[in-house]
Protein backbone atom coordinates (compact mmCIF):
# COMPACT_ATOMS: atom_id res chain seq x y z
CA UNK A 1 0.00 0.00 0.00
CA UNK A 2 1.27 3.56 -0.70
CA UNK A 3 1.37 6.46 2.24
CA UNK A 4 1.88 9.75 1.80
CA UNK A 5 4.06 11.47 4.99
CA UNK A 6 6.13 13.99 6.02
CA UNK A 7 9.73 12.53 6.80
CA UNK A 8 12.62 13.96 7.90
CA UNK A 9 15.89 13.84 6.03
CA UNK A 10 18.17 16.14 8.45
CA UNK A 11 18.25 19.51 9.73
CA UNK A 12 15.15 21.82 8.50
CA UNK A 13 14.45 19.57 5.64
CA UNK A 14 11.60 17.74 6.33
CA UNK A 15 10.03 16.47 2.62
CA UNK A 16 6.24 15.60 1.59
CA UNK A 17 6.44 11.72 -0.39
CA UNK A 18 4.08 9.31 -1.78
CA UNK A 19 5.86 5.78 -1.12
CA UNK A 20 5.58 2.32 -0.81
CA UNK A 21 5.04 0.48 2.63
CA UNK A 22 6.11 -2.54 2.95
CA UNK A 23 3.81 -5.65 3.81
CA UNK A 24 3.25 -6.16 7.31
CA UNK A 25 4.53 -9.24 8.89
CA UNK A 26 2.41 -11.24 11.44
CA UNK A 27 3.55 -9.60 14.22
CA UNK A 28 2.93 -6.05 12.66
CA UNK A 29 0.07 -3.74 12.37
CA UNK A 30 -1.40 -1.72 9.20
CA UNK A 31 -3.62 1.76 10.35
CA UNK A 32 -4.89 4.55 8.64
CA UNK A 33 -3.76 7.62 10.32
CA UNK A 34 -6.86 10.57 10.98
CA UNK A 35 -5.54 13.04 12.28
CA UNK A 36 -1.98 14.23 14.21
CA UNK A 37 -1.77 17.08 16.39
CA UNK A 38 1.96 19.24 15.92
CA UNK A 39 4.17 19.61 19.63
CA UNK A 40 7.21 21.88 19.83
CA UNK A 41 8.97 18.57 20.29
CA UNK A 42 8.75 18.10 16.58
CA UNK A 43 9.98 21.44 15.63
CA UNK A 44 13.03 20.66 17.82
CA UNK A 45 13.85 17.27 16.40
CA UNK A 46 13.10 19.27 12.94
CA UNK A 47 16.04 21.90 14.08
CA UNK A 48 18.85 19.43 15.37
CA UNK A 49 18.00 16.41 12.91
CA UNK A 50 20.01 13.46 13.67
CA UNK A 51 21.37 15.54 16.97
CA UNK A 52 18.34 14.86 18.38
CA UNK A 53 18.61 12.08 20.78
CA UNK A 54 15.52 9.81 19.54
CA UNK A 55 16.35 10.25 15.54
CA UNK A 56 18.77 8.02 13.72
CA UNK A 57 22.21 9.17 12.59
CA UNK A 58 21.39 7.80 9.09
CA UNK A 59 18.10 9.75 8.56
CA UNK A 60 19.54 11.39 5.53
CA UNK A 61 19.49 8.07 3.72
CA UNK A 62 16.87 6.35 5.79
CA UNK A 63 14.38 9.42 6.71
CA UNK A 64 11.81 8.82 9.59
CA UNK A 65 8.24 10.26 9.75
CA UNK A 66 7.43 12.96 11.78
CA UNK A 67 4.62 13.46 14.17
CA UNK A 68 3.60 11.94 17.63
CA UNK A 69 0.20 13.01 18.82
CA UNK A 70 -1.44 11.19 16.50
CA UNK A 71 -4.94 8.97 15.82
CA UNK A 72 -6.64 6.44 13.45
CA UNK A 73 -8.00 3.51 12.52
CA UNK A 74 -6.92 -0.54 12.63
CA UNK A 75 -6.79 -1.64 8.93
CA UNK A 76 -5.33 -4.94 8.81
CA UNK A 77 -4.21 -6.84 11.82
CA UNK A 78 -1.09 -9.49 11.80
CA UNK A 79 -2.06 -12.74 13.00
CA UNK A 80 0.18 -12.41 16.35
CA UNK A 81 -2.39 -9.66 17.47
CA UNK A 82 -5.49 -10.51 16.16
CA UNK A 83 -6.51 -11.72 19.53
CA UNK A 84 -6.36 -8.38 20.83
CA UNK A 85 -6.90 -5.80 17.68
CA UNK A 86 -9.48 -5.97 15.15
CA UNK A 87 -10.10 -4.28 11.87
CA UNK A 88 -11.87 -1.31 12.68
CA UNK A 89 -10.59 -0.05 15.80
CA UNK A 90 -10.03 3.13 16.78
CA UNK A 91 -6.34 3.85 18.56
CA UNK A 92 -3.81 6.70 19.26
CA UNK A 93 -0.57 5.01 20.40
CA UNK A 94 2.11 6.22 23.09
CA UNK A 95 5.35 7.10 21.69
CA UNK A 96 7.55 6.94 24.30
CA UNK A 97 7.90 3.06 24.01
CA UNK A 98 11.10 2.85 25.83
CA UNK A 99 11.17 -0.95 24.79
CA UNK A 100 14.29 -2.99 25.47
CA UNK A 101 15.83 -4.51 22.27
CA UNK A 102 13.70 -1.86 19.83
CA UNK A 103 15.54 -2.60 16.79
CA UNK A 104 15.45 1.25 16.41
CA UNK A 105 16.70 1.55 20.52
CA UNK A 106 15.23 1.75 24.19
CA UNK A 107 14.90 5.53 23.03
CA UNK A 108 13.34 4.64 19.48
CA UNK A 109 9.45 6.18 19.15
CA UNK A 110 7.02 6.90 16.36
CA UNK A 111 7.31 10.45 14.91
CA UNK A 112 10.92 10.59 16.04
CA UNK A 113 12.55 6.93 15.04
CA UNK A 114 10.91 4.96 12.32
CA UNK A 115 10.82 4.81 9.00
CA UNK A 116 7.14 3.39 8.34
CA UNK A 117 5.52 4.64 11.36
CA UNK A 118 4.46 8.47 12.40
CA UNK A 119 2.23 10.89 13.17
CA UNK A 120 2.16 12.88 9.73
CA UNK A 121 0.91 10.01 7.43
CA UNK A 122 -2.35 8.72 5.80
CA UNK A 123 -1.14 5.10 6.36
CA UNK A 124 1.49 3.39 8.85
CA UNK A 125 2.79 -0.02 9.62
CA UNK A 126 2.79 -0.29 13.43
CA UNK A 127 5.76 -2.42 14.99
CA UNK A 128 5.61 -5.21 16.96
CA UNK A 129 7.14 -3.57 19.92
CA UNK A 130 4.56 -0.82 20.27
CA UNK A 131 2.57 -3.72 21.17
CA UNK A 132 4.43 -5.52 23.00
CA UNK A 133 4.64 -2.39 25.32
CA UNK A 134 1.28 -1.69 25.65
CA UNK A 135 1.76 1.41 24.27
CA UNK A 136 -1.09 0.85 20.61
CA UNK A 137 -4.01 2.47 22.88
CA UNK A 138 -8.02 2.02 21.98
CA UNK A 139 -10.22 4.72 22.29
CA UNK A 140 -14.09 4.09 22.48
CA UNK A 141 -15.23 7.66 22.60
CA UNK A 142 -16.56 9.61 19.79
CA UNK A 143 -14.66 11.54 16.56
CA UNK A 144 -10.55 11.07 16.18
CA UNK A 145 -9.26 14.51 17.22
CA UNK A 146 -9.55 13.91 21.51
CA UNK A 147 -7.52 10.72 20.76
CA UNK A 148 -4.62 12.59 18.92
CA UNK A 149 -4.63 14.82 21.87
CA UNK A 150 -4.69 11.85 24.86
CA UNK A 151 -0.81 12.53 23.99
CA UNK A 152 -0.13 16.43 25.28
CA UNK A 153 -3.11 15.78 27.78
CA UNK A 154 -0.96 12.35 28.93
CA UNK A 155 1.94 14.86 29.45
CA UNK A 156 0.47 17.35 31.89
CA UNK A 157 -1.30 13.99 33.55
CA UNK A 158 2.31 12.80 34.19
CA UNK A 159 3.51 15.85 35.20
CA UNK A 160 0.96 16.62 38.67
CA UNK A 161 1.03 12.95 39.43
CA UNK A 162 5.56 13.36 39.21
CA UNK A 163 5.12 16.42 42.20
CA UNK A 164 6.23 15.28 45.40
CA UNK A 165 6.21 15.97 48.94
CA UNK A 166 7.97 14.89 52.12
CA UNK A 167 7.59 15.14 55.84
CA UNK A 168 10.70 16.23 57.21
CA UNK A 169 12.85 13.68 59.08
CA UNK A 170 11.56 11.17 56.86
CA UNK A 171 13.07 9.80 53.57
CA UNK A 172 9.49 8.53 51.77
CA UNK A 173 8.12 10.71 48.96
CA UNK A 174 4.55 11.05 49.08
CA UNK A 175 3.95 11.25 45.30
CA UNK A 176 1.11 13.84 43.69
CA UNK A 177 -0.15 17.63 44.94
CA UNK A 178 -1.37 18.20 48.15
CA UNK A 179 -4.90 17.48 47.84
CA UNK A 180 -6.89 21.15 48.85
CA UNK A 181 -3.65 22.51 48.37
CA UNK A 182 -2.16 25.64 46.43
CA UNK A 183 -1.44 25.46 42.85
CA UNK A 184 0.10 27.43 40.30
CA UNK A 185 0.23 27.31 36.76
CA UNK A 186 3.07 29.80 35.54
CA UNK A 187 2.65 30.87 32.20
CA UNK A 188 -0.12 28.39 31.64
CA UNK A 189 -2.09 29.39 28.83
CA UNK A 190 -0.70 28.03 26.16
CA UNK A 191 -1.44 24.95 24.58
CA UNK A 192 -0.24 22.76 27.56
CA UNK A 193 -1.38 24.92 30.70
CA UNK A 194 -4.50 24.63 28.62
CA UNK A 195 -4.29 21.00 28.85
CA UNK A 196 -3.23 21.16 32.78
CA UNK A 197 -6.20 23.87 33.91
CA UNK A 198 -8.58 21.20 32.07
CA UNK A 199 -7.07 17.94 33.83
CA UNK A 200 -6.71 19.82 37.44
CA UNK A 201 -11.07 21.23 37.18
CA UNK A 202 -12.39 17.96 35.71
CA UNK A 203 -10.22 15.83 38.12
CA UNK A 204 -12.16 13.53 40.93
CA UNK A 205 -9.89 11.75 42.84
CA UNK A 206 -7.66 14.98 43.73
CA UNK A 207 -7.42 18.73 43.70
CA UNK A 208 -6.20 21.85 44.91
CA UNK A 209 -8.09 24.33 46.89
CA UNK A 210 -6.38 27.37 45.05
CA UNK A 211 -5.67 27.28 41.48
CA UNK A 212 -3.87 30.68 40.19
CA UNK A 213 -3.42 30.79 36.53
CA UNK A 214 -0.63 33.46 35.17
CA UNK A 215 0.71 34.91 31.77
CA UNK A 216 1.39 38.20 30.92
CA UNK A 217 -0.68 38.19 27.27
CA UNK A 218 -4.09 39.47 28.54
CA UNK A 219 -5.74 37.88 25.49
CA UNK A 220 -4.50 34.58 26.06
CA UNK A 221 -6.22 35.00 29.72
CA UNK A 222 -9.00 36.01 28.68
CA UNK A 223 -9.58 32.97 26.32
CA UNK A 224 -8.58 30.71 28.85
CA UNK A 225 -10.94 32.32 31.13
CA UNK A 226 -13.79 31.78 28.92
CA UNK A 227 -12.87 27.52 28.04
CA UNK A 228 -12.28 27.13 31.99
CA UNK A 229 -14.83 29.49 33.99
CA UNK A 230 -14.16 30.93 37.36
CA UNK A 231 -17.49 29.60 38.34
CA UNK A 232 -16.89 26.20 36.80
CA UNK A 233 -14.37 25.76 39.20
CA UNK A 234 -16.03 27.08 42.02
CA UNK A 235 -18.47 24.47 41.21
CA UNK A 236 -15.36 21.44 41.82
CA UNK A 237 -14.47 23.38 44.93
CA UNK A 238 -11.65 25.06 43.42
CA UNK A 239 -10.91 28.55 43.96
CA UNK A 240 -9.54 29.97 40.43
CA UNK A 241 -7.68 32.66 39.27
CA UNK A 242 -6.30 33.89 36.13
CA UNK A 243 -3.86 36.50 37.23
CA UNK A 244 -1.58 39.19 34.62
CA UNK A 245 1.66 39.38 36.19
CA UNK A 246 2.81 42.50 33.83
CA UNK A 247 0.39 44.58 35.88
CA UNK A 248 2.28 44.23 38.75
CA UNK A 249 5.00 45.95 40.11
CA UNK A 250 6.17 43.07 42.15
CA UNK A 251 4.71 39.93 40.66
CA UNK A 252 5.96 37.72 43.37
CA UNK A 253 4.53 40.08 46.25
CA UNK A 254 1.37 40.32 44.90
CA UNK A 255 1.10 36.45 44.08
CA UNK A 256 1.79 35.42 47.26
CA UNK A 257 -0.29 37.86 48.91
CA UNK A 258 -2.92 35.80 46.92
CA UNK A 259 -1.68 32.38 48.53
CA UNK A 260 -2.23 34.15 52.22
CA UNK A 261 1.85 34.55 52.54
CA UNK A 262 2.56 30.98 52.89
CA UNK A 263 3.66 30.16 48.97
CA UNK A 264 2.47 27.26 46.77
CA UNK A 265 2.81 23.83 47.68
CA UNK A 266 3.00 22.89 43.61
CA UNK A 267 4.36 25.44 41.46
CA UNK A 268 3.98 23.90 37.25
CA UNK A 269 6.33 26.16 35.01
CA UNK A 270 5.13 26.03 31.46
CA UNK A 271 7.50 28.39 29.60
CA UNK A 272 11.62 27.91 29.22
CA UNK A 273 12.10 31.51 30.70
CA UNK A 274 14.57 31.87 33.82
CA UNK A 275 12.66 34.72 34.61
CA UNK A 276 9.32 32.27 35.14
CA UNK A 277 11.53 29.76 37.19
CA UNK A 278 13.05 32.10 39.46
CA UNK A 279 9.71 33.41 40.47
CA UNK A 280 8.29 30.20 40.62
CA UNK A 281 11.00 29.25 42.89
CA UNK A 282 10.63 32.20 45.25
CA UNK A 283 6.86 31.44 45.14
CA UNK A 284 7.06 27.56 46.91
CA UNK A 285 5.56 27.51 50.27
CA UNK A 286 7.80 25.03 52.43
CA UNK A 287 7.93 21.44 51.41
CA UNK A 288 7.13 23.16 47.89
CA UNK A 289 7.36 21.37 44.62
CA UNK A 290 8.49 23.35 41.40
CA UNK A 291 7.76 20.99 38.17
CA UNK A 292 10.04 22.71 34.96
CA UNK A 293 7.53 21.51 32.58
CA UNK A 294 8.80 23.71 29.70
CA UNK A 295 11.59 21.16 27.87
CA UNK A 296 14.47 24.36 26.53
CA UNK A 297 16.33 24.24 23.34
CA UNK A 298 19.58 25.00 25.01
CA UNK A 299 21.60 22.23 26.56
CA UNK A 300 22.72 25.29 28.87
CA UNK A 301 20.13 26.55 29.96
CA UNK A 302 20.27 27.63 33.82
CA UNK A 303 18.35 29.49 36.41
CA UNK A 304 18.72 30.62 39.71
CA UNK A 305 17.72 28.68 42.83
CA UNK A 306 17.30 28.94 46.05
CA UNK A 307 19.76 26.38 47.74
CA UNK A 308 19.04 27.91 51.53
CA UNK A 309 15.41 27.36 50.75
CA UNK A 310 16.02 23.61 49.43
CA UNK A 311 17.80 23.26 52.81
CA UNK A 312 15.72 24.93 55.27
CA UNK A 313 12.31 25.41 53.94
CA UNK A 314 12.51 21.34 51.82
CA UNK A 315 11.68 23.02 48.55
CA UNK A 316 12.71 21.13 45.79
CA UNK A 317 11.98 20.57 41.98
CA UNK A 318 11.20 17.85 39.59
CA UNK A 319 11.25 17.80 35.46
CA UNK A 320 9.07 15.90 33.28
CA UNK A 321 9.41 14.72 29.99
CA UNK A 322 5.68 13.37 28.59
CA UNK A 323 3.78 11.28 30.43
CA UNK A 324 3.76 7.13 30.59
CA UNK A 325 1.63 4.62 29.06
CA UNK A 326 -0.58 4.58 32.48
CA UNK A 327 -1.12 8.75 32.08
CA UNK A 328 -2.17 8.15 28.65
CA UNK A 329 -4.44 5.51 29.43
CA UNK A 330 -5.80 7.90 32.05
CA UNK A 331 -6.24 10.28 29.02
CA UNK A 332 -8.37 8.55 26.95
CA UNK A 333 -10.56 6.82 29.60
CA UNK A 334 -10.84 10.70 30.58
CA UNK A 335 -11.83 11.37 27.14
CA UNK A 336 -13.97 8.40 26.49
CA UNK A 337 -16.07 9.85 29.38
CA UNK A 338 -16.54 13.13 27.61
CA UNK A 339 -13.76 15.38 28.82
CA UNK A 340 -13.28 17.16 25.70
CA UNK A 341 -9.79 19.17 24.81
CA UNK A 342 -10.84 21.09 21.60
CA UNK A 343 -9.88 23.92 23.71
CA UNK A 344 -6.43 23.49 22.90
CA UNK A 345 -6.80 23.62 19.07
CA UNK A 346 -7.04 27.21 17.61
CA UNK A 347 -5.58 26.22 13.76
CA UNK A 348 -7.04 23.01 10.88
CA UNK A 349 -4.51 22.03 8.14
CA UNK A 350 -4.35 18.92 5.80
CA UNK A 351 -1.03 17.25 5.59
CA UNK A 352 0.16 19.56 3.02
CA UNK A 353 0.30 22.49 5.67
CA UNK A 354 2.94 20.14 8.21
CA UNK A 355 5.83 21.45 6.55
CA UNK A 356 5.89 24.88 6.92
CA UNK A 357 3.95 24.72 10.21
CA UNK A 358 5.94 22.26 11.60
CA UNK A 359 9.39 24.13 11.14
CA UNK A 360 7.72 27.67 11.91
CA UNK A 361 6.00 26.32 14.70
CA UNK A 362 7.36 28.88 17.91
CA UNK A 363 6.51 31.85 15.37
CA UNK A 364 2.29 30.94 14.85
CA UNK A 365 0.28 32.09 17.36
CA UNK A 366 -2.39 30.62 19.31
CA UNK A 367 -2.47 27.12 20.55
CA UNK A 368 -2.49 23.77 19.13
CA UNK A 369 -2.14 22.89 15.04
CA UNK A 370 -4.33 20.18 14.16
CA UNK A 371 -3.86 18.54 10.93
CA UNK A 372 -5.65 16.03 9.21
CA UNK A 373 -3.48 13.74 6.91
CA UNK A 374 -5.95 12.73 4.12
CA UNK A 375 -6.98 16.08 3.18
CA UNK A 376 -5.49 19.24 1.48
CA UNK A 377 -5.92 22.37 3.37
CA UNK A 378 -3.66 25.56 3.95
CA UNK A 379 -3.14 25.72 7.88
CA UNK A 380 -6.37 27.82 9.00
CA UNK A 381 -6.66 29.20 12.72
CA UNK A 382 -10.63 28.72 13.50
CA UNK A 383 -11.23 32.46 13.43
CA UNK A 384 -10.51 32.80 10.13
CA UNK A 385 -13.50 30.16 8.98
CA UNK A 386 -16.05 32.96 8.31
CA UNK A 387 -13.51 35.27 6.39
CA UNK A 388 -13.02 32.10 4.28
CA UNK A 389 -16.47 31.22 4.15
CA UNK A 390 -16.93 34.64 2.15
CA UNK A 391 -15.86 32.37 -1.35
CA UNK A 392 -16.02 29.31 0.19
CA UNK A 393 -19.17 27.44 1.10
CA UNK A 394 -17.18 24.25 3.40
CA UNK A 395 -15.36 27.15 5.23
CA UNK A 396 -18.85 29.23 6.13
CA UNK A 397 -20.53 25.46 7.60
CA UNK A 398 -17.22 25.22 9.49
CA UNK A 399 -17.83 28.54 10.91
CA UNK A 400 -21.42 28.11 11.52
CA UNK A 401 -20.92 24.59 13.29
CA UNK A 402 -17.51 26.11 15.76
CA UNK A 403 -20.16 29.11 16.37
CA UNK A 404 -22.42 26.62 17.93
CA UNK A 405 -19.24 25.35 20.27
CA UNK A 406 -18.23 29.01 21.68
CA UNK A 407 -15.96 29.18 18.48
CA UNK A 408 -14.04 25.91 19.36
CA UNK A 409 -13.63 22.64 17.28
CA UNK A 410 -15.88 19.81 18.13
CA UNK A 411 -16.76 16.14 16.42
CA UNK A 412 -19.59 17.61 14.75
CA UNK A 413 -16.75 20.21 13.07
CA UNK A 414 -14.18 17.18 12.17
CA UNK A 415 -17.10 14.87 10.58
CA UNK A 416 -17.96 17.47 8.55
CA UNK A 417 -14.53 18.40 7.32
CA UNK A 418 -13.68 14.89 6.51
CA UNK A 419 -17.21 14.32 4.81
CA UNK A 420 -16.45 18.06 2.33
CA UNK A 421 -12.72 18.30 2.16
CA UNK A 422 -12.55 17.99 -1.38
CA UNK A 423 -14.39 20.67 -1.70
CA UNK A 424 -11.84 22.91 -0.10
Amino acid sequence: MKTRAVRLYGRKDLRLEEFELPQIKENEILAKVVCDSLCMSSYKAASQGSDHKRIPNDCDVNPIIIGHEFAGELIEIGSKWMDKFKAGDKFSIQPAINFEGSPVGVLGAPGYSYKYIGGDATYVVIPNEVMEADCLLPYTGEGFYPASLSEPLSCVIGAIHANYHTNPGSYIHKMEIVDGGKMALLAGVGPMGLAAINYVLHREDRKPALLIVTDIDQTRLDRAAGLYTVAFAESRGIDLRYVNTSKFTNAIDELKAISGGEGYNDIFVFAPVAPVIEQADALLAFDGCLNFFAGPSDPNFKATLNFYNVHYAYTHIVGTSGGNTGDMKEALKLMSAGLDPAGLVTHIGGINAVIAATLHLPEIPGGKKLIYNHIEMELTPITEFAQKGLTNPVYAHLAEICNQYKGLWSIEAEAYLLANAEKL
